[in-house]
């Protein structure tokens, strides 16, 4: 069974915390110089130094060659998610459109823009955010896609419910019923 955790991980998390017991023994006092608290938790001198002079650790920084500010992605997520509950997620090329009106909104010269794979990039560093295909529809799909037959299957349904008693929590799925309005082709 592989291990869960390598050994490079904890033992930057055990740096971690001799830095931080470094630095509360500076602060109350009983360590009085960054040397000695070095020489005494065995960890780099220059990492201490950085850590007292307000530095933070690697793993709480932001990777410097994002293109979009912190902000910006969270503004992009909502977009996206806001753009899916209305039936209408965006496709790759889209954010990825979206993305560069962003940049350019800065009013750099030239715009910085994002490559052609950073949208998939985009998507597996956001929790809330996943990528599926649609499926096209066949051809008698396509036929009955017009709003009257669609109300006329859920008008069908409130009869069923109505005339069987059939209690609101009792209901919980119509099998999986949706609605891609136009969608002709399997798309990403």
């Amino acid at each position: 069974m592989p291990p869960i955790r390598s050994e490079s991980w904890l033992k930057s998390a055990n740096q971690e915390g001799k830095i931080q017991l470094a630095l509360q023994d500076i602060k109350e006092g009983r360590i009085k110089s960054l040397h000695a608290a070095t020489k005494l938790y065995d960890i780099p001198y220059a990492t201490l130094h950085a850590r007292s002079s307000g530095v933070a650790p690697r793993v709480d920084t932001r990777w410097h060659r994002h293109k979009l500010t912190q902000l910006e992605e969270d503004s992009l997520a909502e977009w996206i998610i806001s753009m899916d509950t209305r039936g209408a997620a965006p496709r790759p090329s889209t954010v990825r459109d979206m993305a560069n009106i962003l940049l350019a909104a800065r009013g750099e010269s030239p715009p910085a823009t994002v490559g052609k794979n950073w949208p998939s990039s985009f998507v597996q560093r956001r929790d809330e955010l996943r990528s599926c295909f649609s499926k096209r529809y066949d051809y008698h799909r396509a036929l009955n896609e017009d709003p009257k037959a669609i109300n006329e299957w859920f008008s069908m349904v409130q009869r069923a419910i109505e005339e069987n008693g059939i209690q609101s929590e009792d209901i919980y799925n119509f099998d999986e019923t949706g609605f891609a309005m136009g969608l002709i082709s399997s798309q990403k």
